[in-house]
């Protein structure tokens, strides 16, 4: 049986990843999973700071690569929406995919800090639950750690350079 494709992000906050992925996951035979969502659910109101959702999403990866190689091993496709926003997040779709020799996406979203932090503060009017974390502040503090993926990683990567 063939494997399905495994789509993952990569783009600063507010890029639109979140928004992409479920764009994507509108195409057949595809199993959307939310990091957002699946820490919400599992750990409500126990991240505030950059260090709560490092220490809550490592927490939860063991079990979601189970789960995401176990769905495309069955031949469905996956989107994550979790960031590949580093190269040991990246490392950690390729386990993923790698090990079960699965195809997969890196879909690239490259907008300016500028619209970013603009989409940042239509979000925190739109979804006020997410005001705390949603500020300047977070973004200057994740994007410090953010990496363009480079070619040398060898990923097959879609290029996004606006909202398409």
């Amino acid at each position: 049986m063939n494997k399905g494709e495994l789509t993952f992000f990569c783009g600063k906050m507010g890029a639109g990843k979140s928004t992409k992925a479920y764009e994507v996951a509108q195409h057949g035979n595809t199993v959307l999973l939310s990091e957002d969502e699946w820490l919400t659910s599992l750990y409500p109101n126990k991240i505030s700071s950059l260090n709560d959702y490092i220490e809550y999403s490592n927490l939860l990866k063991p079990q979601i690569k189970k789960l995401v190689q176990s769905i495309l091993s069955s031949g469905t496709n996956v989107v994550m929406d979790f960031p590949a926003n580093t190269r040991s997040q990246r490392d950690w779709f390729r386990s993923i995919f790698s090990e079960i020799g699965a195809p997969h996406n890196l879909i690239y979203i490259d907008l300016p800090n500028e619209v970013c932090l603009e989409q940042i503060e239509k979000r925190r009017i739109e979804q006020p639950e997410r005001a705390d974390t949603d500020t300047p502040d977070m973004f200057e503090q994740v994007t410090k750690y953010f990496m363009a993926p480079a070619s040398e990683e060898g990923f097959n990567t879609t290029k996004v350079t606006k909202n398409a």
